[in-house]
């Protein structure tokens, strides 16, 4: 089974693949909210996938439609935001 935390996770992580080779130099992304039901459990063992799909840019500002899926059944769906930092003054270097 796949606890909630995990889903969040996964749906993050999606979220930053999205927006992979697609960043400015020097800039990464923080994320800034999460909404998501948990709709399903999984099985133990199962194989899940969490696909981000960009449904708004404003600025530094992108969000996210995110869903979760084990097979055809949806585990979890939601929306993520993330903004475009500079990488070295987020870290602060």
């Amino acid at each position: 089974m796949l606890a909630t935390p995990k889903i969040v996770a996964l749906a993050e992580e999606a979220a930053v693949a999205a927006l992979a080779g697609s960043l400015p130099e020097g800039t990464t992304s923080v994320g800034t909210a999460i909404a998501v039901d948990h709709l399903a459990p999984t099985r133990i063992g199962g194989t899940v996938v969490a696909n981000a799909t960009i449904t708004a840019v404003d600025d530094r500002r992108v969000s996210f439609a995110v869903r979760v899926t084990e097979g055809d059944a949806v585990v979890a769906r939601g929306t993520h935001v993330r903004f475009i930092v500079d990488r070295e003054r987020f870290l602060g270097s």
